[in-house]
């Protein structure tokens, strides 16, 4: 059967016009061995890595549909982690710009990550309220850990102590234990969301930043640390402009609730806090690599500054206090001066923590194809390119027409065109002038003219007013037919307008949306007109009689933009639901959806040949999508539609209950995904193939043995692909496949009715000592969640024992493989060092007589000259 009609498929192109976007931080990144020269930010679903000296982009680390929303540097500067909208995490290699890694646990979008000193831990906080802890080695999470009530804002390591501090918009600050993964101390001294926080003075102190204008200080103490176990009290500091800053009494009355005061791992005491200048809430804490130079923003363009004092500073400002306080004692003393006085001099947050200036910016902070020109203007609402493409028409939304020149990127000339805003823009299909719809209740045509430039003997161009159409309702959109014979005005009262052009007489009203037309265009042959209205639905027209052809519910929300394909009777959408949609008005029916804005899109542009769109989005993005030749069918294009719906439904479903989990548990740390889903589909079939092959070969054997010779057995075409392996081995191979942070989740959602069959390959695969640790793991976890039913199984039984005699064997024999390999490199490193030390030596040595034989060729030249 042949095709009656054949489409092409649109497809990404390439995103530009963006530097960066707002929902992320920015990083500083190592590359090519440079530090603080590259910077990466968050530009949509993808990473630009930028070069700050030449202003260019180097690098982009290619996402997939979910906007970026964190990032964090690892501290080799090797590896970059990407937190998404979806709660999923993908660590980026810096030298291939590839993403091989990828976690997911979290339901909700990531908004904090944060490295451990070595780079081996990852801790994730989310909006879902939970943090969770990544092993990045071995590609799999650690355990969850739960108690904030709202989203995480930041999490910190402490290096040297297995211990993990989280902030939250819960107003907490939460202290865990990873050794035992609990929460054993949760501080409650502020009132506001805390937005960040910073360890500094070799973290035995700690800064937090809420939505008010302090910062507040706490010192930790350290159980082994502690002698005085009395409370200091609190310091009184002195803001920068508003006098004495008195800590609350409320606020130390309720510092901090343990959750296992016997269990006391460390003390938290309030120092006192520091007044920003800004009144609004932190946005950013950080702290340089030294822990000395801390710095602060919120939502204005302050950024404050601030040095923290080492001990040493700290005891010489003291005893330059201690002196000018002896000195004045003496001073104001009648018993003479002989006589010692004692002194005391008390040392306030304010001496440890100074303020070193602030650095105001010409905008808002924020966390940044090339564009080749920008121009100044007003606020615009449309535009268009001057036939020629030297010069661009704008207009605003105060009613003026603004013509720039694209070569020196000048205003050339500013006209009032309308007395409200100056919706509509459409040029003439003659190209010899342009008709302009605004809120003023007009219609206005212009031509284009060249006058006399004022500057120069040359002439430029200019627009003249030549008439002006009054109508009783705002103008929303115009447009021409492209025979120039029909003007189409959409106006406020949900109507289309349909006027002659040489005469301005009223020929047709189309009417039926429900809300204001937005946006229409006419086909090249002047035979249709579409109309896309707030009401989200698309309406076809016929331009003969003004009937209606077809309604189409269009999009989810108002439909913004639409405009046909040249030389067709196809058209493409955009609308405020982030969705462009290609449609045919001959057949009325939905081509294909294009998806990849993140935020409403405002308006798109069809090349001439059709090969090209440009669409545009309030993600401050524009969009390049190219027509390719790969032939588009509907019903393929419907069925892989639902297959989406599908696999986005099995991520949404409840995750599957575990026997003897209970609510506090924090082992398992992934979620349900449809490649988990996948995954435990591979292992279920290889199960499977696995019977059927043990099966035909006890089955070969008892033939064999009733013909009383050898009979060759067919292999199975899967296992010759690869390679002729044996049913085991391919389990094996299938296992091996599994992505390492899908690995427990694949098995979680495995029926129990196969994890024999995985039992007892378990031990024969590890007898063989293939792959000791991956199959340990797998081991370990089958155990751990269907305890209850395999040990009540007495067929498992003496697998299980045989699975714990070989274990235990194997384990230790690979054990102690890595101790001699330890030990190896270990010697190796050593001999490496004194090699490199007798190296030095002699670099020296060869340095140092190089520098003898120059000394004396130049006092033998200076002899010569004497």
């Amino acid at each position: 059967m042949g095709l009656t009609k054949q489409y092409l498929r649109y497809v990404a192109s390439a995103v530009f016009g963006l530097i960066g976007s707002q929902k992320g931080n920015i990083v500083f990144v190592t590359l090519r061995g440079e530090k603080g020269r590259y910077v990466a930010v968050p530009a949509c679903e993808h990473v630009f890595i930028w070069d700050l000296r030449k202003g260019e982009k180097i690098l982009i680390l290619q996402g997939l549909k979910q906007e970026v929303t964190c990032l964090c540097p690892s501290p080799d500067g090797l590896h970059l982690a990407v937190g998404y909208e979806d709660g999923s995490i993908r660590i980026f290699s810096l030298l291939s710009g590839e993403g091989n890694v990828t976690f997911s646990g979290h339901k909700a979008a990531i908004t904090s990550l944060k490295y451990d000193q070595l780079g081996g831990r990852l801790a994730s906080g989310s909006k879902d309220t939970d943090v969770i802890v990544w092993d990045v080695i071995n590609e799999s999470g650690l355990y969850r850990l739960k108690g904030h009530k709202d989203a995480i804002t930041q999490a910190l390591f402490l290096r040297g102590k297995n211990l993990l501090v989280t902030s939250g918009k819960d107003t907490m600050v939460k202290w865990w234990d990873l050794d035992t993964q609990h929460c054993f101390k949760t501080m409650v001294g502020h009132r506001t969301e805390v937005w960040g926080l910073v360890l500094v003075s070799e973290e035995k102190r700690l800064v937090t930043g809420t939505s008010d204008s302090e910062l507040r200080a706490w010192d930790i103490a350290y159980l082994e640390e502690i002698e005085d176990p009395e409370e200091p009290e609190p310091k009184k500091i002195k803001g920068p402009s508003s006098g004495i800053q008195d800590t609350h009494e409320a606020e130390d009355g309720a510092l901090e609730t343990s959750e296992a005061p016997e269990d006391r791992i460390l003390t938290c005491r309030k120092a006192g806090s520091i007044m920003r200048e800004g009144r609004d809430r932190v946005v950013n804490l950080a702290v340089d690599r030294t822990g000395r130079i801390l710095a602060c923003h919120g939502t204005d363009s302050v950024l404050e500054v601030f040095c923290i004092l080492s001990g040493e500073e700290i005891q010489k400002k003291k005893d330059k206090k201690m002196k000018k306080a002896r000195k004045k004692a003496k001073l104001s003393s009648c018993k003479g001066e002989e006589e010692d006085l004692e002194v005391s001099v008390e040392m306030t947050l304010q001496d440890e923590i100074q303020r070193v200036t602030n650095i105001k910016t010409s905008a808002k902070i924020k966390s940044t194809l090339q564009c080749i020109r920008t121009m100044t203007c007003e606020y615009a609402l449309c535009s268009f390119f001057v036939p020629g493409d030297r010069q661009v028409v704008i207009g605003t939304k105060t009613g003026k027409l603004q013509l720039y020149d694209l070569a020196s990127g000048n205003l050339l000339e500013t006209i009032d065109a309308h007395d409200g805003a100056l919706w509509s823009l459409s040029l003439s299909p003659d190209q010899r002038g342009f008709v302009t719809g605004g809120a003023d209740k007009s219609v206005r045509f212009w031509d284009f003219e060249l006058v006399k430039d004022e500057n120069s003997t040359q002439k430029r161009l200019s627009v003249k007013q030549t008439r002006t159409l009054q109508l009783d309702e705002d103008v929303l959109c115009v447009s021409y037919s492209p025979n120039q014979k029909l003007l189409a005005v959409s106006l406020l009262d949900c109507t289309v307008k349909i006027f002659y052009v040489d005469t301005l007489k009223f020929f047709l009203s189309l009417y039926g949306h429900k809300l204001p037309v937005i946006c229409m265009d006419i086909s090249y042959d002047g035979a249709l007109i579409a109309t896309g209205s707030a009401d989200r639905n698309v309406k076809i027209w016929g331009l003969d009689f003004g009937d209606c052809h077809k309604s189409l519910f269009a999009h989810d929300d108002s439909v913004m933009y639409l405009q046909f394909v040249p030389k067709s009777h196809l058209f493409f959408t955009a609308g405020k639901d982030r969705k462009i949609k290609q449609w045919d008005a001959d057949k009325f029916e939905h081509i294909q959806t294009l998806e990849g804005h993140h935020q409403e899109i405002w308006c798109l542009a069809v090349s001439p040949s059709g090969d090209y769109v440009v669409s545009s989005s309030h993600d401050k993005s524009l969009r390049l999508w190219e027509r390719t030749r790969e032939p588009l069918i509907l019903e393929e294009e419907r069925e892989m539609q639902r297959e989406a719906e599908y696999e986005e439904s099995v991520a949404k479903e409840d995750q599957p209950a575990v026997p003897g989990e209970t609510q506090g548990d924090n082992y398992f740390t992934g979620k349900k995904t449809i490649e988990t889903v996948k995954a435990a589909e591979r292992i279920m079939e290889a199960v499977e193939l696995y019977r059927e092959e043990t099966a035909k070969m006890k089955e070969h054997k008892a033939i064999c043995k009733a013909a009383g010779k050898e009979v060759p057995l067919p292999i199975n075409p899967i296992l010759m692909a690869y390679g002729s392996i044996s049913p085991s081995a391919y389990v094996l191979e299938i296992f091996k496949g599994i992505k390492s942070s899908e690995l427990e989740e694949s098995l979680l959602v495995l029926p129990f009715s196969y994890v024999p069959d995985l039992l007892t390959l378990f031990n024969e695969l590890i007898q063989l000592g293939s792959d000791v640790e991956l199959l340990c793991r797998c081991l370990f976890f089958l155990l751990r969640i269907h305890f209850g039913q395999i040990t009540s199984n007495q067929m498992l039984v003496p697998v299980i024992e045989k699975l714990k005699e070989t274990t235990i064997s194997k384990v230790r024999q690979v054990r102690d493989v890595i101790g001699f390999n330890m030990a190896g490199l270990d010697y190796l490193k050593r001999e490496c060092e004194a090699k490199s030390e007798v190296m030095f030596f002699a670099d020296a040595t060869s340095h140092l007589e190089e520098k003898k034989r120059k000394r004396k060729k130049r006092e033998k030249l200076i002899l010569t000259l004497t």
